[in-house]
């Protein structure tokens, strides 16, 4: 028989989630920062997003952030920018919805970007000819 020698179970390694229903303070871009919308998480701890800069980066997302912060296509996100690496970013912050509203009120993001929509393949239509409408006749045959 083995002996558990961990420190528990997986109860434990979920912890509380203290930071769900607490107000924080809104956090400002700084130089070397910048705003920026997740196109598409890729896995590994990366994210491709789209910048307001208007370049797409591959995001990073920081260990302190990984299993604790999820984050999805669609949400706005703060990232930090490299020196050396101008495609690659490191991502720092994820906004909730409403502090993304906040950002949009207070001008900090362009108008045009889309909140709490997630991102869509170019399908404005929404799919609603996605079905197949059979007669009666062509039931009766089969």
């Amino acid at each position: 028989m083995p002996k558990n020698k961990g420190k528990g179970g997986k109860n434990r390694k979920r912890g509380k989630n203290e930071a769900d229903d607490e107000k924080r303070e809104l956090v400002f871009k700084e130089d070397g920062q910048e705003y920026a919308q997740v196109l598409r998480m890729l896995g590994n701890g990366r994210c491709e997003a789209m910048c307001i800069d208007g370049t797409k980066r591959l995001c990073h997302i920081r260990g302190k952030m990984h299993k604790k912060v999820w984050i999805a296509a669609g949400d706005i996100i703060l990232v930090g920018l490299r020196d050396y690496q101008d495609d690659k970013a490191d991502v720092i912050l994820k906004y909730m919805p409403d502090e993304a509203r906040l950002l949009k009120a207070y001008g900090e993001l362009p108008e045009s970007t889309r909140l709490n929509e997630g991102i869509l393949d170019d399908e404005e239509d929404g799919g609603a000819d996605d079905y197949i409408e059979f007669e009666d006749e062509d039931i009766d045959k089969i």
